[in-house]
C-alpha cells in the first residue's frame, strides 16, 4: 500500500516534471508569435475581419498552413475568430501592428533573428561561439535591433535620467547611442545640455531622423564610427554607455573605458547601464540567460559582475566607482575622472 508520504513525493515529482516539460515546450508559443510577426499578420488583420482565403491572397501563402497558424494565434488570444473570419484582438492591436506608435514589432523581429543563432546553441557549446550568422550586418537586422532598443528606451528614458541626476553636467556623449532615445531623454530633461551621439554610421542615420523629429537636432552632434577602432570626440562632462559592455570582452571594455576617460574633461562622470551580476554569476536569472545570448551572438561578450565592471573602470583611471541602481539590465554604475 502507498504511504501518504510516498503519495506526496509522487505528486511533487509530477509537479516538477510538468514544470520542466513546460519550459521545454515554451518554444512552440514563441515560434508561432514570431512567425506571425515576420508575416505581419496582426497588421493585415487589424481592420475588417478576413477569411483564411483573403489572408492567403495577401500573403501568397499555403491555405492549410495559414489556417493552422491563424487558429493557433486565435487559441493564444492574439486573434479573435468569429465563424470563418479572423481579426487582431483589440487588446494587443496597438502593440502588434506595424503602423502603431506603440508597436513592439521591432522587438519581436529582433527576437526572430535571435532564434536563428540560439538554435545553434548545442553546436556553440561544442565548438565555441558565436553561432554562424550570414546576415550579421543586414539592414533589416540592424533596423529590427535598433527599433527594439528604441521602443524600450523611450519607455525608460525619463526615469533613467532622474536616476542619473545630471547635476551641473551640460556636455553629454552617448556612446553607442543607437536611435538616440536616451540622448533625447537627457536633452528634454536638461534644456541647457548639448550632446554628442557616437555609433556606427548606419545607425547614426537612423538617429538623425528620430532626433530631428523631436526638434533637437541643433543640440546634437552625430558622429559615425566604431569605438573598438576609433577614438571618441572630447570635451564632455558626462558619458553614457547603455547596453554596450555586454557585447564586448573584458579587455575590449577596458579599452573602451580608456577612450571614454580621454573624452571626458577633468571631473567628468561615466554612467554604465547594463547587467551587474552577483559574484557567482547566477543572479539575476535574466542576466545569466542574457550571457547565453552573448555567447551565441558575439565573440567575447558576457553579462558582467559589478566587480568586473568596477575593475575595468579602475584600469581606465576612474575613481569613486559605485553601483547606484541594481535593476537587471537597467543597473547603473558610475565612476569619476579625477
Amino acid at each position: 500500500m502507498l504511504h501518504i508520504g510516498s503519495r506526496k513525493h509522487v505528486m511533487e515529482t509530477d509537479r516538477i516534471t510538468e514544470s520542466i516539460q513546460h519550459i521545454a515546450r515554451c518554444f512552440t508559443r514563441s515560434r508561432v508569435l514570431l512567425t506571425a510577426a515576420e508575416l505581419d499578420i496582426f497588421t493585415i488583420l487589424s481592420g475588417e475581419p478576413l477569411t483564411v482565403a483573403e489572408v492567403v491572397d495577401r500573403l501568397k501563402s499555403d491555405l492549410r498552413a495559414t489556417t493552422i497558424l491563424l487558429d493557433a494565434l486565435a487559441a493564444m488570444e492574439f486573434l479573435i475568430k468569429n465563424g470563418n473570419r479572423y481579426q487582431t484582438n483589440p487588446e494587443v492591436k496597438q502593440l502588434l501592428t506595424s503602423d502603431s506608435e506603440m508597436s513592439i514589432l521591432p522587438g519581436l523581429m529582433h527576437s526572430a533573428y535571435l532564434w536563428k543563432s540560439w538554435s545553434q546553441l548545442t553546436e556553440v557549446i561544442h565548438n565555441g561561439g558565436p553561432a554562424s550568422r550570414p546576415d550579421t550586418r543586414s539592414q533589416d537586422r540592424i533596423k529590427a535591433f535598433i527599433g527594439s532598443m528604441h521602443v524600450r528606451a523611450l519607455r525608460d528614458a525619463s526615469e533613467l535620467v532622474r536616476s542619473v541626476n545630471v547635476g551641473t553636467a551640460r556636455n553629454l556623449i552617448d556612446v553607442g547611442g543607437a536611435s538616440g532615445s536616451y540622448t533625447i531623454g537627457f536633452l528634454q530633461a536638461v534644456p541647457g545640455m548639448k550632446a554628442t551621439l557616437f555609433d556606427l554610421p548606419d545607425v547614426v542615420a537612423l538617429a538623425r531622423k528620430r532626433i530631428t523629429e523631436e526638434g533637437l537636432i541643433d543640440r546634437v552632434t552625430l558622429v559615425g564610427g566604431d569605438y573598438n577602432r576609433e577614438s571618441l570626440p572630447g570635451g564632455h562632462d558626462l558619458a553614457f554607455l547603455s547596453a554596450i559592455i555586454h557585447q564586448n570582452s573584458y579587455d575590449q571594455n577596458v579599452s573602451l573605458f580608456k577612450k571614454v576617460y580621454e573624452a571626458l574633461d577633468a571631473g567628468g562622470r561615466i554612467i554604465v547601464r547594463d547587467y551587474a551580476m552577483n559574484r557567482d554569476r547566477t543572479q539575476p536569472v535574466s542576466g545569466a540567460l542574457f550571457a547565453v545570448n552573448m555567447l551565441v551572438n558575439t565573440t567575447g561578450g558576457n553579462s558582467y559582475t559589478f566587480d568586473e565592471i568596477k575593475g575595468g573602470l579602475e584600469e581606465a583611471g576612474f575613481k569613486n566607482i559605485r553601483l547606484f541602481q541594481d535593476r537587471e539590465m537597467s543597473s547603473l554604475v558610475e565612476g569619476w575622472k579625477p
